[in-house]
């Protein structure tokens, strides 16, 4: 527990460090690749902050020369073509886009810098595992860190207390769970085996 100057009650441990297993994210991904394209279609189930429902189709070049995906959202009647993620330094990556909505009768465009390091105030680390099981299905796995780590201080003639101690923070949580089903005609296998890749900056499709 973290002992407090400040007169305010103690934290318990379930509250600095827990693991929450419970995706608040559930994605089914249909791929079909051919002639160096891949189409997919998305259908993406959220259940936090509050539930709701989004399905995307997807048309991305497999080159990894040509730097743009195109995105339609049926329900949101929402088109956009965006770049994929520009590494502009190690772990620091930069997107653009330009849409359309067909609702509002609006076009506009957006750019994001994004890293896999950064949070609110606190140390946080996100990353996504893909779990291959056989040809043509991948499970991927989008994970979240957050930690503050321990802290010791003191004071003397200060009117601060002589000894405190932060016991830090640590709280991990499964946010998202894909299941990537993928149809190619030109797919070739070498090896059956499962295999992981950890994706920090990974593109969605």
């Amino acid at each position: 527990m973290e002992s407090g100057s400040n007169g305010e009650e103690p934290t318990s441990w379930d509250e600095m460090y827990n693991i929450n297993l419970m995706p608040s994210e559930l994605f089914l991904k249909f791929r079909k690749e051919l002639q160096g394209f891949r189409f997919g279609v998305n259908l993406e189930f959220y259940n936090a902050p509050s539930n709701e429902f989004q399905g995307k189709l997807v048309l991305k070049p497999l080159s990894p020369d040509k730097m743009w995906k195109f995105v339609y959202e049926p329900l949101q009647q929402d088109v956009r073509l965006l770049s994929k993620k520009i590494p502009v330094t190690k772990y620091l990556n930069l997107q653009v886009g330009i849409g359309h909505n067909f609702l509002m009768h609006a076009t506009g465009w957006k750019w994001k810098l994004s890293t896999c390091f950064g949070g609110d105030g606190i140390s946080r680390i996100r990353n996504k595992t893909t779990l291959g099981l056989c040809p043509g299905l991948d499970f991927r796995f989008g994970w979240r860190a957050d930690y503050v780590l321990p802290e010791i201080t003191g004071a003397l003639g200060t009117g601060e207390p002589l000894f405190n101690m932060n016991s830090g923070k640590f709280q991990a949580s499964l946010d998202r769970f894909e299941t990537i089903l993928t149809h190619s005609d030109e797919m070739v296998y070498t090896s059956d085996e499962i295999f992981y890749t950890d994706e920090k900056n990974s593109q969605d499709c």
